[in-house]
């Protein structure tokens, strides 16, 4: 079992930056890839970004490329997006999630372990 706990959202202006933790807790977290998706109101969840259980493969959104980061610190059983230059249209609930393999994905669906997701709102 993993559970997940985001944090580190909030109100913050375009242009400006924010970084998201997700603590996970559970003996496999160093063998788990992590995701990060996003749910805006009235829209479906979609992919933000994924990185492998060594944190040497990434993965992003054409969206957020150039601007977020994913990394992870095994040793914290710890995952972080750092948001950068953040736009209005970044406005969403940000969530974590985790699946028990080594290699990330795109997918909602391949993840098996989800957070209860942290509130970004980017005002213009």
């Amino acid at each position: 079992q993993v559970q997940l706990v985001e944090s580190g959202g909030g109100l913050v202006q375009a242009g400006g930056s924010l970084r998201l933790s997700c603590a996970a807790s559970g003996r496999t977290f160093s063998t788990n890839a992590m995701g990060w998706f996003r749910q805006a109101p009235g829209k479906e969840r979609v992919f933000v970004a994924s990185i492998s259980w060594s944190g040497g493969t990434t993965d992003y959104a054409d969206s957020v490329k150039g601007r977020f980061t994913i990394s992870r610190d095994n040793a914290k059983k710890t995952v972080y997006l750092q948001m950068n230059s953040l736009k209005p249209e970044d406005t969403a609930v940000y969530y974590c999630a985790a699946r028990s393999t080594l290699l990330g994905s795109r997918h909602s669906t391949e993840y098996t372990y989800w957070g209860q997701g942290t509130q970004v709102t980017v005002s213009s």
